[in-house]
């Protein structure tokens, strides 16, 4: 089992960056896939940006080019770096963890991002 404790997001401006964090504690960090997803008010959890253990990345088409997800077994860290943040970027971020063995999944409390002026 693993527990997620995602931090860094906040108010920014359209054109900002935030970088967010996730921290992972209780099992083997290197066995499980790590994403970001994000949720809307109104609208369905989506996902973001997806890392392997191998550190292969996946991205949705909207955040292309802006956001970079990144990984560190050795901390337990996984970050998503967000440039260019414009205000559909506004939502509840949450770090999520699939385990490779056992396709169990597990969510962080989320982060709230909004992107304003």
């Amino acid at each position: 089992q693993v527990q997620l404790v995602e931090s860094g997001g906040g108010l920014v401006q359209p054109g900002g960056s935030l970088r967010l964090s996730c921290a992972a504690s209780g099992s083997i960090f290197r066995i499980y896939v790590m994403g970001w997803y994000r949720q809307a008010p109104g609208t369905q959890r989506e996902l973001v940006a997806r890392i392997t253990t191998i550190a292969g990345t996946n991205y949705a088409d909207s955040v292309k080019g802006r956001f970079t997800i990144s990984r560190d077994n050795a901390k337990k860290m996984v970050y998503l770096q967000m440039s260019s943040l414009k205000p559909e970027d506004t939502a509840v971020y949450y770090c999520n963890a699939e385990n490779t063995l056992t396709k169990n999944t597990y969510w962080g409390q989320g982060t709230q991002v909004t992107v304003s002026s």
